[in-house]
């Protein structure tokens, strides 16, 4: 299983009225991190022929993020069968290791020409393990 993670830090942007990080970023931030795995691993062909559709979300808020800290945001990829993949990402403080989400979500594999799910390759399910 291949780990991809970056760090970003709070930012006011990030906040909502509480001044903690409003649960619609983390939300954001599980998609962002998915398609920089994605473009990061793929060649330019395979993203002229395929892309991935979100089928579900579910995501656990553990703690909190306020303002300036900095958070570590890990995904993997545990299972790619048929059509289907499923994703899990973890976001932890960074200046304290406690654990701040994590989330699975399951993606569709598309055919780019025919707009229909297609079923995941060899070649595609290699580029995360």
């Amino acid at each position: 299983m291949q780990i991809f993670q970056k760090t970003i830090t709070v930012t006011k942007d990030d906040l909502d009225q509480l001044n903690h990080v409003n649960n619609v970023r983390y939300v954001q931030w599980v998609q962002d991190i998915a398609e920089k795995h994605w473009l990061q691993n793929t060649s330019q062909d395979i993203l002229d022929n395929y892309f991935w559709v979100l089928v579900s979300h579910h995501i656990e808020y553990k703690s909190q993020a306020v303002l300036g800290d900095q958070l570590n945001i890990k995904t993997y990829v545990s299972k790619s069968e048929g059509v289907t993949s499923i994703r899990h990402v973890e976001i932890f403080n960074q200046n304290n290791g406690k654990l701040i989400t994590t989330s699975e979500t399951k993606w569709c594999f598309m055919d780019a020409k025919t707009k229909r799910p297609t079923r995941i390759t060899p070649e595609i399910a290699a580029l995360f393990n």
